[in-house]
């Protein structure tokens, strides 16, 4: 049996629930998101309701939503995967007023999703007011156990990865996560995607791991129109697998790039789409550093205080920021990742970071101490620049 792995999610998605009717848990599919929520429901008395939406007769149970809630009106009822029934938010909606009328203010429905942006559009449609939303990433660093960083890195956060019981069935599982997304997943969302074509376009942007989006060029290699390009790669942002991370802009008279850059979200995935199954492989290969450089920015952003914003700074004339935090106050971090054990400082990355006016500087780098680069920057270890932010949150 798989080792049990505390998340870091479980308290927070406790504390809202007590305060909100409903939660919506996002998140990509074999994240951990069903494994969350039964963790939970063993803590609940009376016990949760469970409905898998994929499950025929879990389904059927729902031939009447209205009086299948109303029967389990002093539960709390988890639906999983309810991007599949995205017409039950309506039904929750009245469900959700009612229980208010009886004295239950909170704790009414855990909704879970594997399709990001389709199922926050609607549930923001139909219970605004009434619900709180929540992402579920794969595992974080902070998460793991001590010393596994770089296991983690490799194999990626998925737990079936993170988990398995050696590299061959860590990269046995990702090519077979990946095959299912292809054959299976997207195309009960969007059937008219060519699985084939797909798996290229998500395999480029593995190979141009946080590079910027050329969708020109990416469209003449695939042999398809710019317009398919942007519905595909809107297609794997949906879905929680690829982070679009929009370029800083201010009017401040720099010529500044505009294109986003792009990161598969998951570094095991990343290197299980270039072929990488070791620790040496990935290491030979160039995408090492951006591939780190990814591992780093979603573990950072995850870790950071709700309401942060994340974008990257760069201007024509070379000045370059990897990530500018804009946390919820205002103020600006500005952010450099870098897998060397001895980073050294740019000049720019000291114009970026005056150019966002960045208020706090870090180099973020594998190693295990913080100390200062100069009187304003300091190196630091990712997961304690991790806890640091989380803190804010407190």
């Amino acid at each position: 049996m798989a080792p049990t792995v505390p998340r870091l999610a479980a308290p927070r998605l406790r504390r809202v629930l007590r305060r909100m009717p409903a939660v919506a848990l996002t998140g990509p599919r074999q994240c951990g998101k069903t494994t969350l929520a039964r963790a939970l429901a063993q803590r609940l008395k009376p016990a949760p309701v469970y409905l898998d939406l994929e499950r025929e007769p879990d389904r059927a149970a729902l031939a009447d939503p209205e009086l299948y809630l109303r029967e389990h009106a002093g539960r709390l009822v988890v639906l999983d995967e309810i991007q599949r029934a995205p017409e039950l938010f309506r039904t929750l909606r009245g469900a959700i007023d009612d229980r208010r009328r009886a004295g239950r203010g909170a704790g009414h429905f855990l909704v879970l999703g594997s399709a990001s942006m389709a199922l926050l559009r609607q549930s923001s449609e139909s219970l605004a007011g009434r619900i709180a939303h929540l992402e579920l990433t794969p595992f974080l660093a902070r998460e793991a156990p001590r010393r596994a960083g770089e296991r983690l890195w490799v194999r990626g956060g998925f737990p079936g990865s993170f988990l398995a019981a050696g590299d061959a069935a860590s990269y046995a599982w990702r090519l077979d996560f990946v095959q299912t997304y292809l054959e299976r997943h997207i195309p009960a969302l969007a059937p008219r995607v060519p699985a084939e074509t797909l798996r290229r376009f998500w395999t480029m942007l593995a190979h141009s791991q946080g590079g910027l989006l050329n969708a020109a060029r990416l469209a003449a290699s695939l042999g398809v129109s710019g317009q398919s390009v942007a519905r595909y790669l809107d297609l794997l942002v949906d879905l929680l697998l690829v982070r679009r991370l929009a370029p800083w802009h201010a009017n401040a008279g720099k010529r500044l790039v505009k294109a986003p850059k792009v990161y598969v979200r998951d570094s095991g995935i990343v290197h299980a789409l270039l072929g990488l199954r070791t620790r040496d492989e990935v290491l030979a290969h160039p995408v090492a550093g951006p591939s780190w450089e990814g591992y780093a920015i979603e573990n950072l952003i995850a870790s950071a205080p709700a309401g942060t914003q994340a974008t990257f700074y760069r201007a024509a004339t070379g000045a370059e920021v990897d990530l500018v935090l804009e946390l919820s106050w205002g103020k600006r971090w500005a952010i450099e990742v870098k897998r060397s054990l001895a980073p050294a400082l740019t000049k720019g990355f000291h114009s970026g970071s005056e150019q966002v006016g960045a208020v706090r500087r870090f180099v973020v780098y594998p190693g295990e101490e913080r100390y200062a680069l100069d009187r304003k920057t300091a190196a630091v270890p990712l997961e304690e620049l991790m806890r640091e932010l989380a803190a804010l949150a407190k």
